[in-house]
């Protein structure tokens, strides 16, 4: 019988065959200085029986017949990347581990070179310990070091270069010893070259992956992202479920920025055969760089006691959805075909409107050619700023519509329209358009979510209020399930939350069902408040949660929302909801409590919440059990909803000008300061037009037919 490792090397190397890497690729493993490349790559060669090459010192000491530390101070920096290059560009080997030096990324023309012919794999180790490696072996001569210039400043410059060329990304921890680095490659590789096995099913489907009177097909990442809702009603969700993180991976995101963090969770999420690695990293800064007004992006603020703020609104819109928004119409225009045009079409019930709305007015010119669209709202059931914002926010390639109903009709219109064959059928073939979703019901809407959740808790770990592996609670204003969900899956993938606390307004709908299994829309009619996102009676996203917990039983899941769909009530079983009671408790608020809230906080703190994030402090105070942290999403900024915020503040006379009412709210000096971007909006806004049409699906599809005649032909 085989040893462990003997067998192990054994299936590598049987695997690694069949698919063809050995006999002509490469894996070229690529890092800063002290990443351990050299001694990795040995273990990976060792393993797979294949050369090992070590650039350093089978390459570039063998070709100039001295140490890469004296041709340095012979020659200098500059001379020494071009030395450097010039031997990479003469090299050439295939079926090979090949370890490049720290600073090979740095020349361009090397590096194409070398990866035409190769897998580049990124070990990205957190810069404290380079920095501590080093100095405990002495190097003291790094391309790039010199007086004035520290050695954290060389390793973060040198990030940029390691970004460009790499395929994959390997995270490597202080601690983790180097043979289970080297299984991290092996199993980095095998997931690269084998996109087969990340595909996604309908909630609705059976546990084999067919949906009932549908033919089984594989859809990827790309495939989920452009059809948005599956063709049985049901949503999207990975087939295997989502990656997992080990305690040492997350530790090692502690230091990064939001925006690193948001590169290595996604990048582990989309299949690099969707979406290159080194296109995402460029997506993600593209999304999160100059868009948010603060430089954390998503920064945590203590609040009072053992309760603090995830401030979700420094994006351009100056709400949480800014963060799936800013993103996702970049990863839509990159996954779809060019021979086709797209209609998105939006169902909101506030402030996706607008964030949606600026997201794709960001595309660049050629994809708004080929990408328009269309926001329903409920044209009397969003505050005056939003409505402004959604009007202030029209370009030429995306338009608000409102409607005269509520937005548990604009969320069923869509769907309908989307699992309408003639309708969409007919589009495709006299418009060559197809429609897309960009609600919460697009995976590409949630995915981005789960970066905030993890990011929170690594900087209350990182800010040294817990520990990591220390639990804390998270407390969400929920209408449509979309960000409690993310928050679940958050901790799915190894972020210790302990209770995820839903906080509802008077649509308690969700904390009825939290509290006794029965989903129960009978005789209720949504009541207008004023925390208007959350006024939702039919929570979308909940279909993904119970679909997990029912062990993807997609044929239980239709059966509960046909029910809820043509008897307006279901019940959980009991099993069901004891393992929903597990994950989840709820409360909800009063819009008094609310306003009550507002002006205790301000009173006490200085600090102005929103509506929304009112009810979650209203219900997280009421929940909490104060033995460990509560995060609490402030997921918009309080100008948004001036008026209720005036009257929480006890203002007597309230003047009818949204613009008006924030020069009043920025008269308070209050925390945080009146939101630039809404300010903007606003002052270019004035009286702007849009389109208002009676709930009436044959409408809404006129509507449709008009946009896409318009801007498509």
């Amino acid at each position: 019988m085989l040893s462990r490792p003997a067998a192990f090397a054994q299936i590598w190397k049987s695997w690694f065959s069949s698919h063809s890497l050995l006999g002509k690729k490469n894996i070229i493993l690529m890092g800063p200085p002290g990443a351990g490349k050299t001694t990795i790559g040995r273990i990976v060669g060792q393993k797979l029986g294949c050369p090992v090459i070590d650039i350093d010192d089978d390459v570039l000491e063998t070709t100039w017949n001295m140490s890469v530390s004296e041709k340095l101070q012979d020659v200098g920096c500059e001379e020494f990347l071009e030395e450097e290059g010039k031997a990479l560009l003469k090299f050439s080997a295939s079926g090979s581990v090949i370890s490049l030096s720290g600073s090979n990324p740095m020349h361009a023309a090397g590096m194409q070179h070398i990866k035409k012919n190769g897998i580049v794999v990124y070990l990205d180790v957190p810069t404290t310990v380079i920095t501590s490696r080093l100095k405990t072996e002495g190097t003291d001569r790094i391309v790039g070091l010199s007086p004035g210039i520290s050695l954290r400043d060389v390793l973060q410059f040198r990030k940029q270069f390691y970004k460009r060329w790499f395929d994959i990304r390997v995270l490597c921890g202080g601690d983790v010893a180097a043979e289970v680095v080297a299984e991290k490659v092996l199993d980095a590789v095998k997931r690269y070259q084998d996109s087969e096995l990340e595909t996604f099913v309908s909630t609705r489907s059976s546990r084999s992956g067919r949906s009932t009177g549908e033919d089984s097909q594989r859809l990827y990442f790309s495939d989920v992202v452009i059809q948005g809702l599956a063709l049985d009603g049901g949503l999207f969700v990975p087939k295997r479920g989502l990656p997992k993180f080990t305690a040492e991976e997350w530790q090692g995101l502690i230091e990064a920025t939001y925006i690193e963090r948001a590169q290595v969770i996604l990048e582990r999420c989309i299949h690099p055969a969707d979406i290159p690695a080194s296109k995402l990293v460029e997506i993600i800064e593209t999304a999160y760089g100059e868009n948010f007004s603060c430089s954390k992006v998503a920064p945590v603020r203590h609040l009072a006691g053992n309760q603090f703020l995830l401030e979700l609104f420094h994006g351009p819109t100056a709400s949480f959805k800014d963060f799936a928004l800013q993103l996702m119409p970049h990863l839509f225009a990159y996954c779809i075909p060019r021979s086709c045009n797209y209609l998105i079409l939006v169902a909101t019930s506030g402030d996706t409107g607008s964030a949606v709305l600026d997201g794709f007015s960001r595309l660049h010119d050629t994809d708004k050619q080929r990408i328009a669209l269309m926001n329903f709202f409920p044209e009397d059931g969003v505050s005056p700023i939003q409505k402004s914002q959604m009007i202030g926010c029209q370009k030429e390639n995306a338009w608000s519509v409102g409607v005269k109903s509520d937005f548990d009709f604009c969320q069923t219109a869509i769907k309908q329209i989307f699992t309408n064959s003639d309708f969409t059928g007919f589009l495709t073939v006299e418009y060559g358009t197809a429609l897309a979703a960009a609600n919460s019901i697009n995976w590409a809407r949630l995915l981005p979510q789960i970066v905030y959740h993890a990011s929170a808790y690594l900087d209350l770990v990182h800010q040294g209020i817990i520990t990591f592996g220390s639990p804390v609670d998270i407390c969400i204003p929920t209408g449509n399930f979309g960000n409690m969900l993310a928050a679940f899956y958050a901790k799915m993938m190894g972020i210790p939350i302990r209770k995820c606390i839903c906080a509802s307004n008077e649509n308690n709908v969700l904390t009825e069902f939290i509290r006794t299994g029965v989903y129960d829309l009978r005789g209720r009619k949504l009541i207008s408040s004023f925390s208007p996102a959350v006024d939702i009676l039919k929570s979308s996203n909940l279909e993904r949660y119970l679909h997990l917990i029912a062990n993807e039983d997609g044929q239980l899941v239709t059966q509960l929302f046909n029910q809820l769909e043509n008897q307006g009530h279901f019940q959980l079983r009991k099993d069901l909801l004891g393992k929903l009671q597990q994950d989840l408790v709820a409360g909800w608020c009063s819009d008094e409590d609310c306003l009550a809230a507002i002006h205790s906080v301000y009173s006490t703190t200085g600090y102005i919440l929103d509506t929304h994030t009112a009810v979650a402090k209203v219900v997280a105070d009421r929940l909490q059990d104060r033995t460990c942290p509560i995060i609490i999403s402030s997921t918009a900024h309080y100008s948004k909803f001036a008026p209720a915020i005036l009257r929480a503040l006890r203002i007597a006379e309230i003047n009818q000008n949204p613009l008006s009412q924030l020069h009043l709210l920025s008269s308070y000096s209050a925390l945080p300061p009146i939101h630039w971007g809404l300010l903007e909006t606003l002052k270019k806004t004035g009286n702007g037009d849009h389109q208002v049409c009676a709930a009436d699906m044959s409408v809404l599809m006129s509507h449709i037919e008009t946009l896409i005649q318009n801007h498509f032909m």
